[in-house]
């Protein structure tokens, strides 16, 4: 974690605040909308420029969910996610497995697992309901 190599800013606080409060997995325009009140000349770029250094100094993960748009999640410690394939939605799943898997790989191998990425694609429970209605 690299947390003293940039100086801390109050917009890089409030959004690493934001994100935490939520479990929503944000887009960096969906951060950007909730702080613009708060702070008038704050740029969209400012806001991806925060959120790569709170990636890099490990207070983030940046999320390839298959869309158009990277999202965030401010929980960083080794879980899966849920995407589904048609409305979107993005959910955390707790996968208790997760620290053995990674101790025993590091023990059988010559590699240092520092993160993990597992998403789930399919059918989430509303739009599964959707589709046994109108079949």
């Amino acid at each position: 974690m690299k947390t003293d190599t940039y100086r801390n800013t109050k917009q890089r606080t409030r959004i690493l605040e934001i994100l935490t409060q939520t479990d929503s997995h944000p887009t960096a325009s969906w951060v950007y909308d909730k702080l613009k009140p708060e702070f008038p000349s704050l740029s969209l770029g400012t806001v991806y420029r925060n959120l790569k250094i709170l990636e890099e100094q490990g207070l983030l993960n940046k999320l390839h969910a298959g869309s158009t748009f990277d999202r965030y999640d401010a929980m960083t410690h080794p879980h899966a996610h849920f995407i589904c394939s048609k409305c979107g939605a993005l959910y955390d799943i707790e996968d208790f497995e997760f620290p053995e898997v990674i101790e025993k790989v590091n023990a059988q191998s010559r590699h240092k697992i520092e993160k993990v990425s597992l998403n789930y694609v399919g059918l989430c429970d509303k739009c599964l309901e959707k589709s046994k209605e109108s079949a």
